[in-house]
């Protein structure tokens, strides 16, 4: 499975890890992703996608 998330797009980062040093190590900064149900086209379906981008979710379906 890829490490992307299908609603927002996020996928890795790439970069150093850095010793006491200063030696560089690549390393990478991995998305989040957590499997979540939701309703698509009205049937539910367990997704993939980032935890922001459930908790944005969230928010737009909450009424006050």
């Amino acid at each position: 499975m890829s490490r992307v998330c299908p609603v927002t797009g996020k996928a890795p980062l790439s970069g150093n890890k850095r010793s006491h040093s200063l030696r560089a190590t690549p390393r990478r900064w991995n998305v989040n992703l957590q499997p979540y149900k939701v309703v698509v086209d009205g049937r539910v379906q367990t997704v993939r996608m980032s935890a922001r981008a459930y908790r944005t979710l969230n928010k737009s379906t909450k009424q006050d």
